[in-house]
């Protein structure tokens, strides 16, 4: 523990944990925490959302009324899930990721909570399916919420298409935008792993600092994610 004047700065795990034991965990959804139990044993569970994410996103969700939302990447589905339960009953949320079989293990949570009819859950690569989407022009500016937590290598190229879907006015989040830290340290520092991520992510950042379609917010949530509000 560092003290600087009367600024007490913590160690990023304890803070991060009394986070989640003060006002997350608490909150959470007893339907939520049962997908992300059911979740914890899959050998990528660091793959689903965290739930200092969904907090913040439910809460962006409310504030702006979503109700067409679109989701890039599922994995077992607890960001889908939330945003099912968030949206309103005539609300809908199309979700696209090409593995199915961690859909699967949420699914049957996803089928008890009640919400499931709010979901339009699509087997592909998701630049097809944005692409298809476009093709029909009542389908742009259609939709208010966007979120993203795929391959990094084309979250550039999500982003061009979701700013025609997204209308103007509307929200887009993408996951994992400081991927583990490691866009702030030396490369040399970098597990080998983590190194190509970490260059589409830096890259990624580079281009949505500069564009001024979009206002813009990075923040240190989770593993860090981009909001962006579309202008134009």
């Amino acid at each position: 523990m560092e003290l600087k004047g009367n600024q007490v700065l913590l160690q990023s795990e304890e803070l991060d944990r009394y986070i989640l034991e003060t006002s997350i965990y608490p909150r959470e959804p007893k339907i939520l925490k049962e997908l992300r139990d059911a979740t914890a044993s899959h050998p990528l569970a660091f793959f689903g959302t965290l739930p200092s994410t969904g907090q913040f996103l439910t809460m962006l969700l409310n504030l702006i009324k979503a109700k067409k939302t679109i989701e890039v990447g599922v994995f077992t589905g607890y960001s889908l899930l939330l945003t099912a339960l968030t949206i309103p009953e005539d609300g809908k949320v199309i979700a696209v990721d090409k593995n199915r079989a961690s859909f699967e293990i949420g699914l049957p949570i996803i089928q008890k909570s009640g919400v499931g009819h709010k979901i339009d859950f699509v087997e592909s690569e998701a630049l097809p399916l944005l692409d298809q989407l476009l093709e029909k022009e009542e389908n742009e500016g259609s939709f208010d919420f966007a979120f993203v937590d795929a391959d990094k290598g084309n979250y550039w190229n999500y982003h061009e298409r979701l700013m025609k879907l997204v209308k103007v006015g509307g929200v887009i989040v993408y996951d994992n935008t400081l991927w583990g830290g490691t866009v702030a340290m030396p490369e040399n520092l970098v597990l080998e792993q983590k190194r190509k991520v970490r260059l589409e992510t830096i890259e990624f950042n580079k281009k949505m600092a500069a564009d001024t379609r979009v206002e813009l917010c990075h923040a240190p949530i989770g593993d860090g994610i981009t909001i962006c509000r579309r202008l134009c």
